[in-house]
């Protein structure tokens, strides 16, 4: 029995070994053909590039409505300069030389959580060369370790599609369009500086701290201002003052009202920031004419006599008017060509005989001892700010793209600036005006994003000047000389 239970389970095996081991045969009939073979996957085109356009977006929300945004600019310059007569640097004189140094550099950061709500921060340093531009006081020396300080902090309303408000330390200022430059987008390699009437002394370096109120209604744009007067950084006493010569006046307490307003016949420009362009380069057909004021009331004083002790003294109102116009538009849109024209007006009253002298990155340190006329007005200075008149105008051509190819452009432009102060006086006793003369070319490589700029300046030397009485406060200037500027400029805006 058991020898035929191990018989049948042997048997078992072979039978279920015999089924699962069994080989199909091979179907009958021509061989399928082979699979087609599958291509390599392309290798993508690389991507042109993006203009920069708002700068560096982070979009915080699908619809890109939340966003960060950033911007930044940096213009380095190289300047040969004939300096101003009695030049010291370091103490050798100098009658000239060529130097170096910082213009601006920039970091601007932007948010916009809701369509109402904007903040925005503005951050930099300006002015930076070997002799000038770092920390006061510093034992290391006065150009090093330039701080970097916030120009602008403002947080904004919008009220409807007509009005915004907002307040901080902001840039709704008055007098011109160019007194809120946008300096990465200006035309010339710099501002002319007289578009800056109180600079550095009732504001900080062009920026006002108090509210504003911003709009465009059709065509019509306009932006008004109240804002606290800073001290004054400028040492003054009564006794330290020049008969009938206004200055700044350091117990100034009242508030500076301003403002400004334009209208564009044309095309519309942003005014998210309060910056205004320079050149469009063609992308824009624009024309705006528009008008500005300032007003400090007992922003200056002087006084009006001999006296050391106890000097009898009167406040001025600071009173500022501006008015100017700006065309920008294509010529020829085969060839992409295009003209760049402003003109502004300006009316100055900061009180007699007021005049400032100022030098943008200057090579000089002071003058040699006991040289004539004011002790300011070395190496590149000239009286750019004071009571009286000023006449400002630049024009650009943007030449064919063809001439260079498609990664260059050219843009040549002249500039022109007429001052007219009353406390400057010819040795006729008429008003000795104040010419500069500007030319240059910008080679865009990238439009504003990377542009190198070279500008010839022929500057007025008033270092060789007088104070006589009988001028009853102005100072009498006995001769000019032209000096001969050459800057070249390197920018890159981000």
């Amino acid at each position: 029995m058991q020898n035929t239970c191990y018989a049948l389970t042997l048997s078992g095996l072979l039978l279920s070994g015999a089924v699962f081991g069994q080989v199909t045969p091979p179907a009958t009939g021509p061989a399928p053909a082979p699979a087609t073979p599958t291509a390599p996957p392309a290798v993508p085109t690389p991507a042109k590039p993006v203009p920069y356009g708002a700068g560096m977006k982070v979009n915080l929300s699908p619809d890109g409505s939340k966003y960060l945004r950033f911007l930044t600019w940096a213009q380095m310059w190289a300047q040969y300069n004939e300096n101003n007569s009695n030049t010291v640097r370091n103490g050798n004189p100098k009658s000239d030389q060529t130097t170096f140094g910082i213009r601006r550099a920039r970091l601007i950061m932007l948010a916009q959580l809701n369509p109402r709500f904007l903040t925005f921060i503005d951050l930099g340093i300006e002015n930076q060369t070997a002799l000038t531009g770092g920390v006061p006081n510093d034992p290391n020396g006065p150009g090093k370790r330039s701080p970097n300080y916030i120009h602008e902090a403002i947080a904004e309303y919008k009220v409807n599609k007509y009005l915004s408000i907002g307040g901080g330390l902001n840039y709704q200022v008055g007098v011109s369009r160019m007194t809120a430059a946008s300096t990465a987008t200006i035309m010339t390699y710099d501002i002319p500086v007289t578009n800056f009437p109180t600079l550095d002394l009732t504001d900080q370096f062009g920026f006002f701290l108090g509210f504003y109120g911003k709009g465009r209604i059709g065509g019509f744009d306009y932006r008004v201002a109240i804002d606290d007067a800073f001290a004054t950084n400028t040492a003054s006493t009564p006794a330290a003052l020049r008969t009938n010569v206004a200055q700044f006046n350091p117990r100034n307490t009242n508030k500076i009202y301003q403002g400004y307003f334009s209208y564009s016949f044309f095309d519309k420009e942003p005014n998210l920031l309060p910056f205004t362009t320079g050149t469009w380069l063609g992308t824009k057909k624009v024309l705006n004419v528009g008008a500005g004021y300032h007003y400090n009331a007992e922003g200056t004083y002087s006084r009006d006599q001999d006296v050391v002790v106890n000097p009898t003294t009167h406040t001025h109102d600071i009173k500022l008017f501006g008015a100017d116009v700006f065309y920008d538009a294509p010529v020829d849109t085969t060839s992409n060509t295009a003209l760049t024209l402003y003109g502004v007006y300006y009316n100055y009253d900061f009180g007699p005989n007021y005049v400032r002298n100022v030098g943008v990155l200057n090579p000089g340190s002071n003058t040699v001892v006991g040289s004539p006329g004011p002790a300011n007005l070395y190496g590149n200075a000239l009286p750019l700010i004071g009571t009286g008149h000023s006449y400002y105008a630049q024009a650009g051509l943007l030449l064919p793209k063809q001439l260079l190819g498609a990664k260059a452009r050219l843009q040549p432009y002249v500039a022109y600036l007429r001052n007219e102060w009353e406390g400057l006086h010819d040795t006729d006793g008429s008003r000795k005006s104040v010419n500069v003369y500007d030319a240059g070319l910008n080679l865009l490589l990238d439009g504003h994003n990377a542009k190198i700029t070279l500008n010839y300046r022929a500057r007025p030397d008033f270092s060789d000047q007088t104070f006589i009485p009988a001028n009853n406060g102005a100072a009498t200037v006995n001769s000019v000389q032209y000096r001969p500027e050459v800057t070249m400029q390197f920018q890159v805006y981000l």
